[in-house]
């Protein structure tokens, strides 16, 4: 069936969204279209305003809207130990835990050669250009459990370890929660390297 042009086309661009397909893209729109008009201006003035606004820290490269980011502008953080993420929303949940104090570098991305992702891509020569001065003493790996994210670990151990700091890689394993018997071997077998003692 076809709507109206510009129906159609409010469903054409969010269709292009990760994750939104014809039916789901056709349900935001009417839900957008039944939504009073101030609704629909304010989240336009939202996308606008984001990409408007929103650049990189020039420091660990997370999203801000100030630079440095207010990450790197708290000088409550400790700045021996450097957690090294793929992406932003990675830093976001590493934050939720409460678990790290420090600072972050996000390297926007991991090693895929698939996909055409060399080192070259990602933020690593800004990461070695942060490491020259000697004050971080850790740097912590979290890319993601996968074979890119490994890949990148594995590359990045590598690099790091002759500049003399201690590089460590986040544990892998079972989400809390969860039952043996539905894990895979690779995540079981993450769960048995990364035991420690209780």
């Amino acid at each position: 069936m076809q709507f109206a042009a510009p129906l159609e086309r409010l469903i054409e661009h969010l269709r292009k969204l990760p994750g939104v397909g014809q039916k789901s893209a056709q349900r935001l729109a009417f839900h957008l279209l039944r939504s009073d008009a101030e609704e629909a201006r304010a989240l336009a003035q939202a996308i606008v305003e984001v990409k408007e606004k929103i650049r990189l820290c020039t420091i660990c490269f997370n999203i801000t809207d100030t630079d440095p980011c207010l990450v790197c502008a708290d000088l409550d953080r400790d700045p021996a130990g450097l957690c090294v993420v793929e992406e932003p929303h990675n830093l976001v949940s590493i934050e939720k835990s409460g678990q790290f104090r420090g600072r972050y570098h996000v390297l926007h991305g991991s090693i895929a050669p698939l996909r055409g992702i060399g080192p070259d891509d990602l933020k690593i020569g800004p990461l070695l250009e942060r490491l020259r001065d000697g004050t971080v003493k850790e740097v912590i790996l979290a890319t993601n459990p996968n074979v890119e994210g490994e890949a990148t670990a594995v590359y990045l151990s590598r690099l790091l370890k002759p500049i003399g700091v201690r590089v460590t890689r986040i544990a892998l394993g079972l989400p809390v929660g969860s039952e043996l018997e539905y894990a895979d071997e690779v995540t079981v077998g993450k769960a048995l390297e990364g035991r420690r003692d209780i």
